[in-house]
């Protein structure tokens, strides 16, 4: 039987693209001409993409006023967090679960992004 495989892409609407571009890639590091790709890890059967919606009154997107964030996986939370800090980039906030570590900032147009690092197998 056919199935859908994973999490293709994000694709939004932004006021100016190549500002964005650049802000993820000098933010961040990562981008491209047709913005970040991320090639499947095949070391790490443990890691997935999570599709998840949410009800529409949560205000766990907050403090953007957009109707969807961007969650990206790293490595090293304490690691970004510290080089995102060092180029002046507030951090909104951090969490810890038994399943990933979580910080959270804003980009130029407003999307709130969660940085996660997973911890552990995925769940059931």
């Amino acid at each position: 039987m056919a199935r859908i495989t994973g999490l293709g892409g994000i694709f939004y609407k932004v006021a100016d693209p190549d500002k964005t571009r650049e802000w993820y890639q000098q933010t961040l590091g990562i981008g491209g001409e047709w913005g970040a790709m991320f090639p499947f890890k095949k070391d790490d059967p443990e890691g997935f993409t999570l599709f998840s919606p949410f009800k529409a009154d949560t205000d766990y997107f907050g403090p953007s006023g957009k109707e969807f964030m961007v969650n990206l996986r790293v490595d090293d939370l304490d690691g970004v967090v510290a080089d995102l800090e060092g180029k002046g980039i507030e951090i909104l906030g951090r969490q810890d679960e038994d399943y990933g570590r979580f910080a959270w900032i804003m980009d130029p147009d407003g999307v709130k992004v969660e940085l996660w690092q997973q911890l552990g197998s995925a769940p059931e």
